[in-house]
């Protein structure tokens, strides 16, 4: 491997490629050019690790040349999700001399896309564009990525500081894109009939929908959870509700905000009956409804959401009236709350 990144020259063709070995210590340098050493996801930012994940699978990157091989773009699909047959396209990054509507950024998803067909290992991909600038969610549109949930407040500022392109924590779209269909029941927690029929307007693939119920359907909850240290932020996957959800979720909580948490997503898997009981308890405590997440668990899941500070909305970045609809239902489960 390279110890050294090639250096990038302006003005010069290029193309859109896999990743391989020779790549990494560019893709990182191009990481570092823009967000310093605040990135939150280290893959990107140690070339030993971004190979190693891309040789094993659990990261898929393509990678825009110039002649030279340096590296002036990266985007990646990459398994963040609890079913591990979907895959985010994300982490996306272009060198300041190829800005500026080349659409670089374009192709490199598309690209993706393009092996995500040829995976047998993917189901669907999903975008997570963000919110304190119009491009990714033109991207997303583009590719044909329908919002169906916002995630309040979720990347901190000092993500993008060395940019400044933030002022205060940053909010991102989920868009979806089904590769595979996966025909399932949907479970509807009672008082969210309406929210679910706007979040599902549309789907690219097929639902059934069915009233849940609020009665536990076993004695132990399956929950597993996710810290993001620098970005203050958790992620508690919930793959079943017992009896002792309430217990456990005020219990996790606690101890995420005694360890510096501010924002707690929790994804709710909606293929259970009684997914209805657990909506119920999150509300109680704080929670509010952020959209619908398709083949999250295999079936599908939904979002709830507890952010500690006041989220910057005037300063949130929205394109299209379908991305104002979602935020703007999300924007009124908060404030419900």
């Amino acid at each position: 491997m390279t110890m050294n990144a090639i250096p990038v020259e302006p003005d010069q063709e290029w193309t859109i490629h896999r990743f391989r070995p020779e790549d990494a210590v560019g893709v990182t340098d191009l990481f570092r050019s823009v967000y310093g050493d605040k990135y939150p996801v280290r893959t990107y930012l140690e070339p030993e690790l971004l190979a190693k994940e891309n040789r094993e699978g659990r990261v898929i990157s393509s990678v825009a040349r110039i002649p030279s091989g340096a590296v002036v773009g990266h985007n990646a699909l990459f398994n963040s999700a609890p079913n591990p047959r979907i895959f985010e396209s994300g982490s996306g990054v272009v060198h300041k001399f190829y800005r500026g509507g080349q659409g670089i950024f374009t192709q490199m998803a598309a690209h993706g896309i393009e092996m995500g067909k040829e995976n047998p290992g993917v189901d669907l991909i999903y975008g997570e564009p963000v919110c304190n600038h119009p491009f990714t969610q033109q991207l997303c549109y583009r590719l044909n990525f329908p919002t169906r949930a916002m995630e309040v407040s979720l990347m901190p500022a000092a993500a993008y500081a060395k940019e400044q392109s933030a002022k205060g924590r940053v909010s991102t779209l989920l868009g979806f894109f089904t590769l595979k269909p996966r025909p399932c029941k949907v479970f509807v927690p009672k008082g969210l009939e309406d929210q679910f029929s706007r979040c599902y307007e549309g789907l690219d693939d097929t639902r059934t929908f069915e009233a849940a119920k609020e009665a536990p359907g076993s004695p132990e909850s399956r929950i597993h959870t996710q810290t993001f240290e620098f970005a203050q932020v958790a992620r508690v996957a919930v793959h079943d509700t017992g009896t002792d959800f309430q217990t456990r979720i005020t219990a996790e909580e606690e101890r995420l905000i005694s360890q510096g948490i501010r924002v707690i997503q929790v994804w709710l898997n909606t293929g259970r009956p009684w997914v209805g009981q657990a909506v119920n308890h999150l509300a109680a405590m704080g929670y509010f409804f952020g959209g619908v997440l398709p083949q999250w668990f295999g079936t599908d899941g939904m979002l709830m959401q507890k952010v500690l500070d006041e989220p910057d909305w005037e300063g949130t970045v929205l394109v299209g009236e379908w991305n104002k609809q979602v935020a703007g239902l999300v924007r009124r489960e908060w404030e419900k709350r």
